[in-house]
């Protein structure tokens, strides 16, 4: 079953906060119910991959400003049916930023986020089952700006609370604090 790596991963995460625990069980059900969950074409709702993208010295993180969804957001999007969640992180955060040396600093689920997509179009309204990873550049911390973003910026973990992000931001804010306090 291409949904099984996924699976496999889900029930191998174990979340603390209260929020990704919901998020944890939604994005199981969704997962085991629906085959063509990782299809965008699916309207109702798909998997999606996303980077929280540190640079070499973890001292900072790449965010996006979103231009369909005009918010400071982690890199990442669209499985487009690749069914390797990871791969898809990689991907786009090489896409959305132009940096071609990234690599997952762990294979683990680092958080996880069930939302809504306003509709767009002739898109409507649907949620984003979205996994994310913590990854890493190396070498240059240079970007290039992709049409999916207003701009981007490498952030500290204090200036990201004077930024306005979501609670979901600030969830991956504290992880990031966390790992680098372990590091």
């Amino acid at each position: 079953m291409h949904r099984q790596d996924l699976l496999n991963k889900l029930a191998q995460y174990a979340p603390i906060n209260p929020t990704e625990i919901d998020a944890r069980q939604r994005i199981i059900r969704f997962v085991e119910s629906t085959p063509d969950c990782f299809k965008r074409s699916h309207l109702p709702g798909h998997i999606t991959g996303s980077a929280w993208l540190i640079d070499e010295s973890a001292g900072r993180v790449l965010l996006t400003h979103h231009r369909k969804l005009d918010k400071w957001l982690q890199l990442g999007g669209h499985c487009d049916g690749d069914a390797d969640v990871l791969n898809v992180a990689l991907k786009e955060a090489v896409e959305e930023s132009g940096i071609a040396d990234i690599t997952a600093v762990s294979a683990d689920i680092f958080d996880l986020d069930v939302h809504p997509i306003p509709a767009r179009g002739d898109v409507p309204e649907h949620l984003h089952y979205d996994i994310r990873f913590l990854c890493r550049i190396h070498g240059d911390p240079a970007y290039l700006v992709s049409d999916e973003s207003h701009e981007l910026a490498w952030i500290t973990p204090d200036a990201i609370l004077d930024m306005h992000v979501g609670q979901s931001i600030l969830r991956m804010r504290e992880k990031w604090i966390q790992y680098l306090n372990s590091a």
